[in-house]
């Protein structure tokens, strides 16, 4: 009977994630600074996308009641017309203010 090999881990890219360098000199405290700087704004760009994503998903939601007939009370299809009316614009607004900080 064959002794079995033992599983090896699987590599995979992922990906644009760096690879620290064990051999390079630390960094200084302004390369560290600059480093989460970029990172911070990344993560917030992020943020930002994911909020434009969910108020065009909130506006498709909005359309689905505005159109729902009497179904929904008028308050509610009144409101919500105008929201899905108003969501996609802000949506685009914020992507536009995010875009410019670039």
């Amino acid at each position: 009977m064959a002794a079995e090999k033992p599983a090896r881990p699987s590599l995979k890219v992922v990906g644009d994630a760096e690879i620290y360098d064990l051999m390079r000199t630390p960094e200084t405290t302004a390369e560290r600074v600059k480093r989460l700087q970029m990172e911070a704004r990344a993560l917030a760009l992020e943020e930002v996308e994911e909020l434009a994503r969910t108020l065009k998903a909130a506006a498709q939601i909005a359309d689905r009641i505005a159109q729902g007939g009497d179904a929904y009370p008028v308050g509610a299809r009144e409101m919500a017309s105008r929201l899905s009316s108003d969501l996609p614009a802000k949506a685009e607004s914020i992507r536009a203010i995010a875009a410019k900080t670039l």
